[in-house]
């Protein structure tokens, strides 16, 4: 004989804890941030040019070279000194030995006048040569002295300290006056932004940038700052310069990913404990006069507070966790 078996179902939903933590929904403002491609640029970029024409005779440089302010990079050769600066300095030869000539015959013609033997007409004669003849002097060592600083000049000096980006003149190239040698980078690097106009008015200097430091290496900041914002706008797109530390090893032109803050709006933020997800849509549960209930929410980006709730919840409105 079978006893009946009796079956009881209870169908119970777990109580809500009086205890668990109520957050009140408010605004939290935020900033979006997109994503730019920026290229290492140099702050200075100078040109070495030559100060006098002639031949490049010796260059000391080439690409990717570092050089110091003042360092020679290439040596100009102008075969027409040499002759000028001979002929100068004979020209003064000659000068000083017809003045040695001069100060003897007026050291004679003292002598004679203080003896009553000739009138003071020779003396001053003798006395004008010799000033004379100084004159002659000084003037043809001073345009010496010029020639031999334009030969000088013929060495081509490093205007700041940098790396060389380019060697725009070989070795034997004949060159004018104010032409160009070499273009150097200075050592201090920033990176350069490109941005869509919409995005003049809401950057400006002081913004904070994110740069994509995995692309660089360990020794570049992972942060920078807005130090520069262009105020003409070409081809649709504003420009701006942000310095970052770590940037002097890198290649000037090089493109690199950052995040630039490009507005900034009101928005709710829910911390993820207070979501749940079920069958592919989220939730959140909000406690009313007439008790608690499940809401479905539409999410957005995630932040360092939270998620951002773009629709479902409004100012106001008492979260507890599910």
């Amino acid at each position: 004989m079978f006893k009946p078996l009796l079956l009881s179902i209870f169908l119970a939903t777990p109580a809500l804890s009086q205890t668990a933590p109520v957050l009140e929904v408010t605004t939290t403002m935020i900033a979006d941030r997109k994503a730019v491609f920026a290229t290492v640029e140099s702050v200075d970029t100078l040109t070495a040019r030559t100060r006098i024409g002639g031949t490049i005779a010796e260059l000391m440089v080439d690409e990717g070279d570092s050089v110091a302010a003042g360092e020679v990079l290439a040596l100009v050769v102008n075969d027409q000194m040499a002759p000028q600066i001979a002929s100068a300095s004979s020209q003064a030869d000659a000068l000083e030995a017809e003045l040695v000539q001069a100060r003897e015959d007026l050291a004679r013609a003292e002598d004679l006048f203080e003896r009553g033997i000739v009138a003071q007409t020779r003396l001053d004669q003798a006395q004008t040569a010799v000033a004379v003849l100084e004159g002659r002097l000084a003037a043809a060592n001073q345009a010496r002295d010029v020639l031999v600083q334009q030969e000088r000049e013929g060495a081509v000096l490093a205007p700041a300290a940098g790396r060389v980006l380019d060697v725009r003149s070989p070795q034997g190239s004949v060159m004018l006056p104010g032409e160009p040698v070499a273009i150097i980078a200075s050592d201090r690097y920033l990176l350069r932004l490109n941005l869509p106009e919409r995005h003049a008015r809401t950057i400006a200097e002081g913004d904070e940038i994110e740069v994509a430091g995995a692309a660089l290496g360990a020794d570049v900041a992972p942060t920078g700052v807005i130090v520069q914002v262009y105020p003409r706008i070409e081809n649709g797109r504003v420009i701006a310069d942000a310095e970052v530390d770590g940037l002097g090893s890198f290649f000037v032109g090089e493109r690199v990913r950052v995040h630039v803050t490009v507005e900034r709006r009101e928005t709710i933020i829910l911390p993820r404990a207070y979501i749940s997800t079920r069958f592919g849509n989220d939730f959140v549960t909000v406690e009313t006069e007439e008790g608690r209930h499940d809401i479905v929410v539409l999410l957005g980006a995630e932040t360092p507070q939270g998620v951002e709730i773009l629709t479902g919840l409004s100012v106001g409105d008492r979260v507890v966790r599910p």
